[in-house]
């Protein structure tokens, strides 16, 4: 896939290794088992997610609390500072802070009507001027906003879009049509992506980008979107570099994406025509004006860095990784309760490292490869600590064997499942069912392909770059449960919890022994890799293969 590297400029180092089969018996036993542990878990996350960590925003005193923390953890469960003498590595970073005008104005030869902003509208920007706007700017309805050359897709094909706005859908064409023969059907794929959206709208030189907000399509309600209505958000600082963004981005409801295609003349039906191959999208013949003031901080946020130096192969490393920054403090719920905490996104695997940092140094013969636990920021502004430890890699791309990344670990009991997201992306997931099977398991795979969650978590960084990503999610089929006990979880945490201060850890009502049982695999497919003389390799059809050979 085309998309996923244009403009990269990544140069992968093609190296030549023997290898073998993996070893099914590897040194250390199983002694390294008994050191997970509940109990620690729970701790670690109480923690983690406490009010006083004031929900782990970068550029906090919740970030210093976050990785001071960590820092300490780290060293007390033995590991060696990760990055030269230190476990920090400094992630230049801008935060944004924006203030839209409450309403934007609609304007065509119909009349001209106001939307609401939050209620119909969540606009900002990734721009560090002081002001930026719409300035009675066109729309033109661009369809999914693809440019796909390997589907024979371009949804901007002969349209000017250069200075003006770009309404489009979420998702991809295949999932609203139903089709099958349209890129992957309903399995996202990056194009579907709200982030791609944006940069090629930015691309193509558009003043500004709305996506239409569905909440089967983008798999989360328009609640979430709300959390970004006049807040701070972060990026990387791209000072120098040649970079281009639009003006203003942002979604747009459905409903209010109905009157605007109203005003124009057009029913949703247009919507509708843009799952055809050949559509053409067109001007909408209405005109937006709103503006947005900016304030830009320049600063430093942090990455979190631990390692055990392999015996015999320190140069080889394997990375386990998930990210400690959560939302910080937003807009007050029903309660007043302001502070996000973040328990399950994402101090649950925060926690899990330090799970998993004990047991490898808890082997009675250290790894022969580098084991490295890397601690992440600013992914829930884009996954930008992840982002930035690909471009400025501590450790060799080329001779980084695998990454394992856990985004949210299981609380509600053990399962007989374990899912994978991102099905038939590498020999990973190979060794993972290997290890299930053993331990009486096995592997499920995501039931929403449609929501696109290889592509939403900081994984999806090392692949871009060619380092085989490992990404599992919770399993549902509950032991001990009727059917569907385990999907509701999963559901209501999404509907009720996903993004807002109700994101706490409640020690009387969270089960962690599948979250457990959930990290010993993920320990068994890393400590293989680290006793073995195999590279795992992408498999066949992943977007990801034609970066890596070895």
């Amino acid at each position: 896939m085309q998309l996923l590297f244009r403009g990269a400029g990544v140069a992968f180092i093609l190296i030549t290794l023997a290898s073998c089969k993996n070893n099914t018996t590897v040194a250390g036993g199983d002694g390294a088992l008994a050191a997970f542990s509940a109990d620690s878990l729970g701790k670690h996350i109480a923690t983690l997610s406490g009010d006083d960590f004031l929900g782990r925003k970068p550029f906090t005193a919740g970030e210093t609390k976050s990785i001071a923390y960590l820092q300490q953890q780290f060293a007390a469960v033995g590991l060696e500072p990760g990055n030269g003498s230190s476990f920090l590595q400094e992630v230049p970073m801008v935060n944004i802070t924006t203030t839209a005008a409450p309403t934007m104005q609609v304007q065509n030869a119909k009349g001209n009507f106001d939307l609401k902003g939050l209620d119909d509208y969540v606009i900002w920007t990734d721009k560090t001027d002081t002001t930026v706007s719409f300035n009675n700017d066109e729309v033109v309805f661009a369809g999914y906003g693809v440019v796909a050359p390997e589907y024979n897709w371009n949804d901007y094909a002969g349209l000017d879009v250069k200075g003006k706005i770009v309404l489009v859908l979420v998702n991809d064409p295949g999932f609203n049509a139903g089709d099958s023969t349209l890129f992957k059907g309903k399995t996202m794929t990056y194009y579907g992506r709200w982030t791609y959206k944006f940069e090629e709208a930015a691309r193509q030189g558009a003043k500004g980008c709305l996506i239409v907000h569905n909440t089967i399509a983008a798999a989360y309600p328009f609640k979430v979107v709300q959390n970004n209505w006049n807040t701070s958000r972060l990026h990387l600082d791209e000072r120098g570099k040649d970079k281009k963004y639009s003006d203003v981005i942002g979604w747009i409801s459905g409903e209010a994406a109905k009157k605007l295609v109203a005003a124009a003349g057009f029913d949703t039906t247009l919507f509708a025509k843009a799952d055809k191959p050949g559509f053409k999208g067109v001007p909408l013949n209405i005109n937006l004006k709103t503006t947005i003031k900016v304030k830009a901080q320049y600063n430093k946020s942090y990455n979190v860095i631990g390692k055990i130096t392999g015996t015999k192969y320190p140069d080889e490393t394997i990375i386990y990784s998930a990210h400690w920054d959560h939302l910080g403090i937003g807009a007050p719920d029903a309660k007043g309760d302001s502070i996000y905490n973040g328990a399950l996104d994402n101090a649950s695997a925060t926690a899990g490292l330090l799970e998993l940092a004990r047991g490898f140094k808890k082997m009675d013969t250290l790894p022969e490869r580098t084991i490295i636990f890397l601690s992440v920021t600013a992914e829930e502004q884009g996954l930008w600590g992840s982002a930035y430890y690909a471009q400025n890699p501590v450790y060799s791309i080329a001779k980084t064997v695998a990454n394992i990344n856990m985004d949210g670990l299981n609380w509600y009991g053990k399962t007989k499942d374990v899912i994978v997201l991102g099905k038939g992306q590498s020999d990973l997931e190979d060794i993972l069912n290997e290890e299930a099977t053993k331990a009486g398991r096995y592997l499920a795979f995501d039931t929403h392909p449609e929501a696109g969650y290889y592509y939403r978590s900081d994984h999806f960084n090392f692949a871009k770059v060619g380092i085989p990503a490992l990404y599992i999610s919770s399993g549902t089929d509950v032991i001990g449960k009727e059917k569907g006990f385990g999907q509701k979880q999963v559901d209501d945490y999404t509907k009720l919890n996903y993004h807002r201060p109700s994101d706490e850890y409640n020690g009387t009502i969270w089960k962690l022994d599948g979250a457990i049982d959930d990290l010993q695999l993920l320990f068994k497919v890393g400590r293989r890799l680290a006793f073995g003389h195999t590279w795992p390799a992408w498999k066949d059809g992943s977007e990801f293969k034609v970066m890596r050979k070895l």
